[in-house]
């Protein structure tokens, strides 16, 4: 027990491009001490890490260019109310995303301002150095038949309490567990190391890290599960006492729901396992957690409990896997849905005779089947958008494949318009382990002067 005040804790971010306008309602509005902004989706490190290599002499950052703006609008506000901002926004460049929070700082003229670079996270010399075995095939990543783009160890929160303990008002990292961008802050405010302690930072972390997820988004079902004020949706603050409780709430005004229903499927959202939650702080028991009603949209959560962090740390490791293509072309009125199965069929035909014939191509009647159970089709669509989809091995073939469905304009069925399409760079993200003392998190500082 700790004689420190509660920490308040915003999550004012689920992922890189979500609602601003939220986020600088926590600071302005919340009264909280820390901004948590995550970014970072299981493969959204890959793909900045691919899109750096591919852009390296054209300006390419490594992280999300908007993230800039972002934080000329946030940063003021955390600064004169004294929050400080904590974020995975590095993504494939965490020192140079640091950088860019020190040169968008200092023109806002916020002198004194310190930022720090949590480091450490970027494996892939070990990983080439130690040939680990790869939980999806079983066998060494030095049998994979495609070069490794990235390959980025889930960091626990050490680097996030060590900048925060140094005063830093900006903490920017790279691929460290979601619920570490609270925790951090959680150690270094009340000094946590006991397991328990440390469960109860990883509880609060993870019910922040998808933002208006703990407030009422995506919970929303009409008729079922009623959420009021979805348009003005406040994202959670996390109270965090040294008792170890936490108390969820919200912005005064805003709208959504905090209740038992709404928290229990954050609580328990992607846990493959509630009673060994594994993270590399600790692992998280959450079959003892008590949730309480305290009034209206405040809940309290209480009994976490948490067993030794284990020895070893997730990596993921990012692979280049060709070129991803899709193109989409509508057809409407009477008979809408056999025309589209026409098309279809006209390009299936067409593609086995020609050099994408080895290549699996995805069909898909988006508004019949692309989501229903077969035998549950309606007898009668009035528009239907037939999408075609591949994972092509290189561009020309991508490109080949757009034709095809492209020239069904004025080659195929009555009545086919709208097509649009796109092409990138396809990653496949795989796991392996290493150990947890082979690597370490490293803090660099930037101050504005």
């Amino acid at each position: 027990m700790t004689d420190e005040a509660p920490l308040r804790i915003g999550g004012g971010s689920a992922f890189f491009n979500d609602r601003l306008d939220a986020a600088l309602e926590l600071v302005e509005h919340g009264r909280i001490d820390v901004l948590m902004i995550e970014t970072l989706a299981e493969r959204t490190l890959a793909m900045l890490q691919a899109g750096l290599q591919a852009g390296r002499g054209t300006g390419q950052p490594g992280y999300f260019p908007r993230l800039a703006d972002r934080l000329a609008t946030l940063l003021p506000a955390c600064r004169s109310r004294h929050t400080r901002l904590v974020s995975n926004g590095g993504g494939a460049a965490t020192r140079e995303a640091a950088q860019m929070v020190h040169r968008v700082a200092s023109e806002a003229g916020l002198r004194g301002t310190v930022v720090a670079a949590v480091l450490g996270d970027d494996v892939a010399a070990l990983v080439r150095e130690a040939d680990p075995v790869l939980a999806e095939t079983g066998e060494p990543a030095s049998r994979l038949d495609t070069p490794i783009i990235s390959a980025n160890a889930y960091l626990g929160a050490a680097g996030i309490a060590e900048a925060c303990r140094a005063r830093a008002h900006v903490v920017m990292t790279g691929r460290v567990t979601d619920s570490a961008l609270a925790l951090g802050p959680l150690q270094a405010h009340f000094g946590w190391t006991a397991p328990d302690e440390l469960a109860c930072g990883v509880v609060a972390g993870h019910l922040l890290e998808c933002g208006g997820q703990a407030t009422g988004g995506y919970f929303a079902d009409p008729g079922v599960k009623e959420v009021p004020g979805l348009d003005r949706l406040g994202f959670p603050i996390a109270e965090v006492a040294g008792d170890r409780t936490i108390r969820i709430s919200k912005p005064p005004g805003t709208g959504g729901r905090i209740d038992r229903h709404v928290i229990t499927e954050q609580l328990l959202y992607e846990v493959h396992d509630p009673a060994r939650y594994i993270t590399p702080d600790v692992v998280l028991d959450l079959t003892e957690v008590e949730l309480r009603q305290e009034g209206p949209d405040q809940l309290c959560l209480s009994g976490m409990r948490g067993h030794p962090a284990p020895d070893t740390l997730k990596v993921l490791i990012g692979v280049a896997a060709g070129q991803h293509v899709e193109i989409e072309i509508s057809y409407a009125g009477i008979g809408a849905e056999g025309r589209a199965r026409l098309a279809a069929d006209i390009v299936r035909k067409r593609l086995a005779r020609n050099a994408l014939r080895d290549v699996a191509v995805r069909y898909d009647l988006m508004g019949v089947n692309a989501l229903a159970l077969p035998g549950r089709e309606p007898d009668f669509v009035p528009e239907i958008r037939l999408r075609v989809a591949a994972r092509c091995p290189d561009l020309a073939l991508a490109e080949l494949l757009v034709t095809e469905v492209e020239s069904l304009y004025v080659n195929g069925p009555a009545g086919g318009g709208g097509v649009r399409f796109s092409i990138r760079a396809a990653v496949r993200t795989l796991t392996t382990y290493l150990p947890a003392a082979d690597v370490a998190a490293r803090v660099e500082y930037f101050e504005v002067r």
